[in-house]
């Protein structure tokens, strides 16, 4: 499968790259957009204008440097922390899912399941502000009973793809978990 546009809950661009590597392994990569420099600047000159602005009624030049501490030490966190430049799926029939998010700042997380552990993967919906979304989740068997479910690992958290994007996703998938059961 070649790489396809779609759109997150928000209506922003994204795109799903799918890599067979072989029929009982896949990889799925949502890519969201870039850090937005236009946003960017336009959060910090809200922040310092109203720093100045502050400092213009008080003349303390202390609100104008925490101001552009603040600003830089958010945005560092946002970065860090907040901002996934892309997430990844990947399923192998025998061994198991992993999950990996890149941050914008380059730093990485990743997840591994156990196929014996993996009790199916679905697609859910959720009541998220005033509408109804669907999110792709990976279903954990219990331990003590394995016909029921201890937990959910819900999947493309940061990009969150629409319905089409998921569907695409979530059938490739079953097809992997139906040749290795």
């Amino acid at each position: 499968m070649a790489e396809e546009e779609f759109t997150d809950i928000n209506g922003n661009s994204i795109s799903l790259d799918c890599q067979t590597h072989s029929a009982l392994c896949r990889e799925f990569t949502v890519t969201a957009p870039k850090l937005s420099l236009r946003k960017v600047m336009i959060y910090t000159c809200f922040i310092w204008l109203f720093a100045y602005a502050v400092f213009f009624f008080t003349e303390n030049t202390t609100v104008l440097s925490s101001a552009i501490i603040l600003t830089l030490a958010g945005m560092m966190i946002h970065i860090h922390f907040v901002k996934v430049d892309h997430e990844s799926l990947l399923i192998i029939g025998s061994l198991g899912v992993q999950l990996s998010s890149s941050y914008a700042s380059g730093r990485e997380s990743t997840i591994f399941i156990e196929m014996s552990k993996l009790k199916d993967i679905v697609i859910n919906e959720a009541v998220y502000m005033h509408s109804i979304i669907y999110y792709l989740c990976i279903l954990i068997k219990d331990p003590a009973d394995p016909e029921t479910v201890s937990s959910v690992v819900p999947l493309f958290q940061s990009s969150k793809p629409r319905l089409n994007c998921l569907v695409q996703v979530y059938r490739s998938c079953q097809e992997i978990l139906a040749q290795s059961r």
